[in-house]
């Protein structure tokens, strides 16, 4: 029996998608009915669908393409796509093709929890301060290629940088100032940006946070790894900059305003670059080591992004979008490209439990008529668990919504039928899946399909997926029946797909990350159903060992190096893994230490005290997001294989509630065992 049905569009025939559909039928003499038949010609012509998306959603190019990609192009290494063509990421998004904007009218409004701080930034406004930024950024030096990073939260300023590097045709990294300084460094160090954007101090729950010892920190390391000049951003006006400390670290320094006011008097340039040129560097979780740096093109980010926001999700000029989200993540990435529909842009920075509780969100959604709402899986839960709907409240004008979409985890079933209830029954409810891999999504909103209860509506056109058994080898992955789980691959070349891995050995890591489970599929890792009746796509987590509590993503590595460097004295092994259990909304991060062996025999003492300190070192230097909600002691060890590699998914799947067999790999079993009998206490509620 298929899944409930919560929403239909009341006038799909109005929306692109149909538009688009309509189009197919006309110039390739078909009989397409719906949406199920489009996505199969998407999937079976992948160079004539990504054509048509050029010029359906319209990219402004100075130099149109010789081809699409190659006849017969593998996925790796990636096909050139769109070989021939000049055009600027940034010039797209602010002057958008096939959409007309008026100048004077709202492009960005920045929010914080401070509600009388709202700022609204027009079109105008925002075009000349991409080009006194771009040009400030010539002037010291920046140039095609350059790495410019933002240690910044999510406001007008940092969106202004991101458009500024991309104009010039620099690489643009953004890394949320929650991050500590361990975080930033892992990941900075890797690709040495000539320049560094940063906040002085942040507002978030209530609460100021000066940012400038970690910026000091940081920038005293980056110093020693290409960085040049900083430029510190006025996030909170009553919070000193302190720009001689900064210069003291042997950079040049200078505020935000002063940057710009700086530039030249020149006209706004954007280069006209290849496809294929670097836009973003990205970050893995870094579960084997550091975090990969991923690159992801212009061309690739934007087609992908206009594909998605125009057919997928109806934007238009008179769409506003907020996502909350902050500058690490993709969905940052994401909606910001809403510019290039025209669309306008609610950049929010603070917790969305402030200044009011659960009704934070639900009145900048108001008071800002926002149309389309992104948010995490977490978000909406606790909603639910709260018993918040924002529908029943007579001081709330929520008819402007139109679509609320959740990513970063699955959304309960209980919870799709839930936002039913406390929002506008009219909205299309998306819980849409991709990831930082691929700037983008495999599974999308679609206005010519239902809502249906747990499920993702629709793979995106073009994007081949398919489900296959996890256990195949490597050089037969065999599909499996769609109403079974297993492994999401995707068969086909798609735009966004990175172009490499930043550093020595990019293209190795590259193929190892995505192409080495399947040689010749991208293998993303994802646990998934498909389901045969509706098409839709299930999320049953992840198929590795990645943590993702409350959507946000990390691997267990930054933990581990948290460990060595401030607890060696203490702790000799540890393990970290997430545990979902079937009746848990959310998965939690769960430590096991062993502690290091005490002078004159025994072991040292795990105790409360310790447990604090080992939160409040990771709360510090990594975020409040990776604290583990489970820290306790390994009595019999970390279980590994004979070359010495942690088990972490098979102690996944046991805390997780899975039946695991111990197999021959195991070099100690007896820890696996421990696992098991400390899973089973902590399900009866019995003390560990």
């Amino acid at each position: 029996m298929a899944a409930a049905e919560l929403w239909r569009h009341e006038r799909p025939e109005a929306t692109p998608m149909w538009r688009f559909l309509e189009l197919v039928n006309s110039k390739y003499h078909l009989s397409l009915k719906d949406y199920p038949d489009l996505y199969k010609w998407s999937v079976d012509n992948v160079a004539d669908f990504w054509g048509e998306v050029w010029h359906f959603a319209g990219i402004k190019a100075s130099k149109p393409f010789d081809q699409v990609l190659p006849s017969e192009a593998p996925m790796f290494p990636r096909p050139d796509f769109f070989a021939g063509a000049r055009l600027n990421f940034a010039e797209n998004l602010l002057f958008p093709a096939n959409a007309e904007i008026d100048e004077s009218a709202t492009a960005v409004i920045t929010a914080t929890e401070d509600e009388g701080h709202l700022t609204e930034t027009s079109w105008a406004e925002l075009r000349d301060q991409v080009r006194r930024c771009s040009n400030a950024l010539r002037a010291v030096g920046v140039k095609e290629n350059s790495v410019v990073a933002g240690f910044v939260a999510n406001h007008v300023q940092a969106l202004v940088a991101l458009l500024s590097a991309a104009a010039i045709g620099a690489i643009w990294t953004g890394i949320s100032p929650d991050n500590g300084v361990s975080a930033v460094l892992d990941r900075l160090t890797q690709i040495r940006p000539q320049v560094l954007f940063t906040d002085n101090a942040t507002l978030y729950n209530g609460k100021e946070w000066s940012g400038k010892a970690k910026t000091l920190d940081v920038v005293g390391e980056l110093k020693n790894h290409g960085l040049e000049q900083v430029v510190v951003i006025r996030g909170l006006e009553n919070v000193e900059t302190e720009l001689d400390e900064i210069r003291a670290k042997g950079v040049e320094a200078e505020e935000y305003a002063a940057f710009l006011n700086s530039s030249p008097n020149s006209p706004l340039d954007f280069a006209q670059l290849p496809p294929s040129h670097p836009l973003y560097v990205l970050y893995s979780s870094g579960t084997t080591g550091l975090p990969k740096a991923i690159v992801h093109t212009a061309a690739g980010t934007l087609l992908q992004h206009k594909k998605e926001h125009f057919l997928h999700c109806s934007l238009s000029p008179s769409s506003r979008m907020l996502y909350y989200t902050t500058t690490s993540w993709m969905m940052h990435h994401w909606s910001v490209s809403a510019l290039a529909c025209g669309a306008s842009l609610v950049l929010y920075a603070g917790s969305p439990f402030k200044p009011h509780g659960y009704a934070s969100i639900p009145r900048l959604l108001s008071s800002l008529r926002v149309t389309h709402f992104g948010t995490s899986a977490a978000y909406l839960t606790a909603l639910e668990a709260n018993n918040i709907r924002p529908v029943t409240d007579p001081t709330l004008d929520l008819s402007a919504l139109e679509a609320i979409y959740s990513t970063a985890s699955p959304l309960p079933p209980s919870t799709f039928t839930f936002i039913y209830s406390a929002f506008p029954r009219t909205i299309n409810l998306a819980s849409i899946t991709g990831g930082t891999d691929i700037i983008s999504l495999f599974g999308a909103p679609c206005p010519l399909l239902p809502v249906r209860v747990g499920e993702i509506q629709c793979a995106g056109l073009g994007m081949a997926i398919d489900v296959v058994d996890p256990s195949s080898p490597p050089d037969a992955p065999q599909p499996i029946d769609h109403s079974e789980p297993g492994d999401l691959v995707c068969t086909k070349p798609f735009p966004s797909q990175p172009l490499t891995f930043f550093g020595a050995d990019g293209q190795e890591k590259y193929r190892a990350a995505y192409f080495e489970r399947f040689p010749g599929l991208w293998h993303h890792g994802d646990f998934v159903r498909l389901d045969p009746r509706t098409g839709g796509l299930v999320m049953l987590g992840r198929s590795d060992g990645v943590l993702k509590p409350a959507g946000v993503r990390f691997g267990s590595a930054e933990i581990y190096n948290v460990l060595t460097r401030f607890f060696s004295h203490e702790i000799e092994d540890a393990v970290c893994v997430g545990r979902r259990r079937e009746t848990d909304r959310d998965e939690t991060v769960c430590l096991f230490v062993v502690m290091v062996a005490a002078e004159g025999g025994g072991e040292k003492v795990f105790d409360d005290g310790l447990r604090k300190r080992i939160a409040e070192v990771i709360r510090r230097e990594l975020s409040p997001r990776h604290v583990p909600g489970v820290i306790e002691e390994a009595r019999a060890g970390v279980p590994k294989t004979g070359n010495g590699k942690k088990i972490e998914v098979a102690v996944k799947q046991i805390l997780s509630g899975m039946r695991v067999r111990t197999n021959a790999s195991v070099a100690n079993p007896e820890a696996l065992e421990w696992f098991r009998e400390w899973a089973g206490r902590a399900e009866g509620g019995l003390p560990n």
